[in-house]
């Protein structure tokens, strides 16, 4: 029986569907790295990238807003992926935050200290597009994977109770056709009577 099942079972193997042939761009992304950062790394990671990737910008394009906003979306993306699961939450916040730290080499103004933070709040307010854009991006990705963790912990708690092995006992009590022994109910004051014993 045993020889027969496992031609059976490689039979089936070999019967099987083929394996899907993998996308391109799913085989790529995979090849990258995978962090796992925390709430804290994931917004000094964002923060310090926005900065640099502003004063390239600076150097290189003149501090052009297109460009920075283009470059704002994949480190939305990247936070959104790279931050740890316990963490998701932090990746809209973090974003933002990185946002207004980019726009410090190339939102202009004198060299005062104020005059830089209202030129700021000016570049935020007319490029408030781009910031709503990477913030919405970061969000359906941790939505994304916070569902996706929520279902395999469900997945994985049914497995688990699937395979919790049940006594022979409580088998045999559940199969059909076993009839359970009626049970004695015993009055309470009144011993059973014991057969007299023989001379």
């Amino acid at each position: 029986m045993e020889e027969v099942s496992a031609e059976t079972a490689t039979a089936y193997r070999g019967s099987g569907r083929p394996e899907r042939p993998v996308a391109p761009v799913v085989s790529a992304l995979r090849r990258l790295p995978n962090p796992r950062l925390t709430g804290l790394g994931g917004g000094l990671f964002a923060s310090v990238t926005m900065f640099v990737l502003g004063c390239l910008d600076r150097l290189l394009f003149d501090g052009s807003p297109v460009v920075y906003g283009v470059l704002f979306l994949p480190v939305c993306a990247l936070t959104a992926l790279w931050v740890r699961t316990a963490d998701l939450v932090t990746a809209p916040i973090a974003v933002p935050i990185a946002f207004a730290c980019g726009l410090l080499p190339i939102a202009g103004g004198s060299d005062g200290v104020g005059s830089r933070l209202m030129a700021v709040v000016t570049a935020l307010a007319v490029h408030a597009g781009w910031l709503y854009g990477g913030t919405l991006v970061a969000g359906l990705i941790a939505s994304v994977r916070k569902v996706r963790q929520m279902a395999g912990k469900r997945a994985a708690a049914r497995a688990g109770s699937a395979a919790v092995p049940v006594a022979p006992a409580v088998v045999r009590a559940q199969a059909p056709g076993v009839r359970r022994p009626p049970r004695v109910r015993r009055r309470p004051g009144v011993q059973p009577q014991r057969p007299p014993h023989g001379d």
